[in-house]
């Protein structure tokens, strides 16, 4: 490893602290117990229980901890964090279905999320339906209150007043491979685009590594 790769890596890591110690300091100040069930989490002596796509984890103002008690990665922590400062005073209204590019604020990442999310979740299961629907039900899909027509249709509770819609078509002879993440459109008063953004790109890696299982089992 050279200098400059461990400087590199070092200054990462100051990053991060900072970005983690700031969110925990905003924390501090939150009154967990009421906004406990708005965000529908439950309240215990450590902090507030928070599911994310069906693992749970602590929140309070001494840290960020998941089931075994470490700190998860910044990735969650964000999503976490933004989750319990933001939660609204008013329960929003918009349960309709909407793209990513569709919500408030979302332009700037429009770009990475269809990259990085949508085209990412097609390219790696193109031909792997079966792998697929098998990863979802591994992170708790369930099929969602609606007909639609395409191959797959899962929703996850990525957070219990955030649901997200995958929809995937595979590869056939006229098209390629396509899958749409939707969020409802009220979920822009739960999280912001960075954050929705982030959760998008969560779900993508937590599909890979649970197919994963169905390889190694």
């Amino acid at each position: 490893m050279t200098q400059g790769v461990r400087v590199n890596m070092a200054d990462k890591t100051s990053v991060f602290e900072k970005t983690y110690q700031d969110y925990i300091a905003q924390i501090r100040g939150v009154d967990l117990r009421s906004v406990a069930e708005p965000l529908g989490g439950r309240v215990e002596e450590e902090g507030i229980r928070i599911p994310l796509y069906g693992e749970w984890y602590t929140v309070s103002g001494s840290g960020i901890a998941d089931a075994k008690g470490k700190q998860p990665s910044l990735d969650v922590c964000v999503i976490l964090a933004k989750y319990l400062l933001l939660c609204p005073s008013v329960e929003p209204r918009g349960g309709d279905w909407a793209s990513y590019r569709d919500l408030k604020d979302s332009g700037p990442l429009t770009v990475y999320f269809t990259h990085d999310v949508e085209q990412a979740i097609a390219a790696h299961f193109r031909g792997r339906l079966e792998a697929l629907t098998y990863a979802c039900k591994v992170m708790g899909g369930y099929p969602p209150n609606m007909d639609i027509s395409n191959d797959l249709s899962m929703q996850f509770d990525a957070l219990p007043r955030v649901p997200v819609l995958l929809i995937f078509n595979d590869a056939d002879e006229e098209f390629p491979a396509r899958a749409s993440v939707l969020f409802e459109r009220r979920a822009e008063n739960y999280l912001d685009p960075e954050s929705l953004a982030i959760a998008g790109r969560l779900l993508f890696h937590r599909l890979k590594k649970s197919a994963g299982f169905q390889m190694n089992s």
